[in-house]
């Protein structure tokens, strides 16, 4: 799977997308590459914090729409963006049901 170009989307990847991609392919490195994926992150200038922000979101809607061809690859995918969104903008810029916000009529 091309995990840097979910990543990039149409556009050249960051350098940060590097250490998501280590995270994704060796996810039980992960927990030791929070911290370095947040320094790189606060040397981000706002573009590039917006982009790293829809990359993420990007993995986590591939990871939504072929959760069923590798249910335990979309788990990991969707756990690594959700958590680095979380830990860098404080939310996820998709919550829906899952996080309780969920509104009715």
């Amino acid at each position: 799977m091309e995990y840097s170009r979910i990543l990039a989307g149409q556009e050249e990847p960051l350098t940060i997308f590097s250490k998501v991609v280590e995270a994704l392919e060796n996810f039980e490195e992960f927990p030791f590459l929070l911290e370095p994926v947040y320094r790189e992150a606060s040397g981000l200038g706002d573009e590039d914090l917006d982009r790293l922000r829809f990359g993420l979101v990007r993995l986590q809607v591939y990871a939504d729409i072929h959760r069923y061809e590798d249910m335990e690859k979309a788990q990991r995918m969707k756990y690594v963006a959700s958590v680095l969104e979380r830990m860098l903008f404080g939310r996820l810029l998709l919550e829906g049901e899952e996080a309780g916000d969920k509104q009715c009529c």
